[in-house]
């Protein structure tokens, strides 16, 4: 699947970004173009991999260059206002070899929580593509008013994409460690799994199930929100390769002795790991309308009879009954690995309790306003009261 990638202010810059520089060193095939927008100069700076005529400052009339802080509603004026110019470095970038888009925001913040729904909106608008979200949701000690930012931005950019990814850094950051230090780590990990998720029918080696774009827009099909679950093992001690594509690709595992497990039952085995283990955003998968299972590999490794049972084994699982499925093979490889899709998933903790939180918050917010309101109508009454002393 060949994607457009627009990472949509800091976050989502960053993390479009990594995009860049897996693509360059693994040659995936699937990320096609690539757009940083942001309401901040420096953050665009920072960037190293998406070249300098693909980065878009927004809002200099209002930001300075600056940034909006974490301000989402004058982050979606800003995109409203710049929607022309956004538009414009999308078409001068070419989307005659696109699939879908990709566009990716921190929810939390201002720019991107605010702008990636406006830009969504005039996507669909514009494109037969489909329009997909990558939200990232802000971790708990973040802060209240992230939360809030949040919850508004969420509710918008579900409505306004054909299907929203949701990634939870609260889920994914170590215990004591902080956000900053983790993003990293947190970044690779999206990144490593949509690189499988859409690179999967881009291989130069043809699998006997081949996973293409057709088949990963009707799982999403349907709208709402979608997890993905991941699982690898390593299944040679062996081969090196130099450092090896699919163990840059799937990450370094604890070795094991799986190697004399068949391939039907390893498959079912990682599946299940995958479905179980950490989701990118956790949640009741057996709530999801739709699946997708991607298995990933040296092609010896790869049983055609274990995708069908792990495909029958999430039918039984989900609410809905399209389960879609195949292997994407990579030769020379050193791990065997998993990918489950899940969408139109409904049962997601850590969305009510951001709504929980933003509504405390806003109660909050009403009442510091009305508290100042008090202080101020106080303070013109003294100043009436006062009696001139001559």
């Amino acid at each position: 699947m060949k994607v457009f990638v627009i990472g949509f202010g800091q976050a989502g810059g960053k993390i479009a970004d990594m995009f860049m520089k897996f693509e360059k060193e693994r040659r995936m095939g699937c990320i096609v173009r690539a757009l940083a927008i942001n309401t901040a100069r420096s953050d665009l700076k920072g960037l190293e991999h998406i070249p300098m005529e693909d980065r878009l400052l927004i809002g200099e009339a209002i930001a300075k260059g600056h940034g909006i802080g974490a301000n989402n509603e004058l982050g979606a004026r800003v995109a409203m206002e710049e929607i022309h110019t956004i538009q414009s470095a999308i078409d001068k970038k070419g989307t005659h070899l696109v699939d879908a888009f990709l566009i990716i925001a921190g929810l939390g913040g201002g720019t991107g929580s605010g702008g990636a729904p406006v830009l969504a909106r005039r996507l669909k608008m514009l494109y037969d593509e489909p329009v997909y979200g990558l939200g990232i949701l802000p971790a708990r000690e973040e802060g209240s008013l992230y939360a809030l930012n949040a919850a508004r931005s969420l509710k918008t950019f579900v409505k306004e994409v054909d299907n929203l990814f949701l990634f939870d850094n609260d889920a994914w950051k170590r215990s004591g460690e902080s956000v900053k230090s983790a993003y990293e780590d947190i970044n690779m990990e999206i990144v490593r799994r949509f690189s499988i998720l859409f690179g999967a029918g881009e291989s130069n080696e043809v699998g006997q199930m081949v996973v293409d774009a057709a088949e990963i827009i009707e799982t999403l099909r349907g709208g709402g929100i979608s997890t993905i679950g991941y699982a690898a093992e390593e299944v040679s001690e062996e081969y090196d390769g130099g450092g090896g594509g699919f163990l840059k690709i799937f990450g370094r595992k604890k070795k094991t002795s799986i190697e004399t497990i068949d391939g039907v039952t390893r498959i079912l085995s990682l599946t299940k790991r995958a479905i179980v283990g950490r989701l990118t955003i956790p949640c009741d998968v057996s709530t999801a309308e739709r699946a997708l299972i991607i298995v990933a590999g040296p092609p010896e490794h790869l049983s055609r009879k274990g995708v069908e049972s792990a495909k029958l084994r999430i039918e039984e699982l989900i609410r809905g009954t399209e389960v879609r499925g195949g292997d994407f093979p990579i030769p020379k490889s050193r791990h065997v690995a998993t990918l489950v899709l899940f969408s139109g998933v409904s049962d997601i903790p850590r969305v009510k309790e951001l709504q929980e939180m933003a509504v405390s918050a806003q109660e909050q917010l009403k009442e510091i306003s009305e508290e100042k309101q008090r202080e101020y109508e106080e303070l013109l009454e003294s100043r009436d009261e006062i009696k001139p002393l001559f």
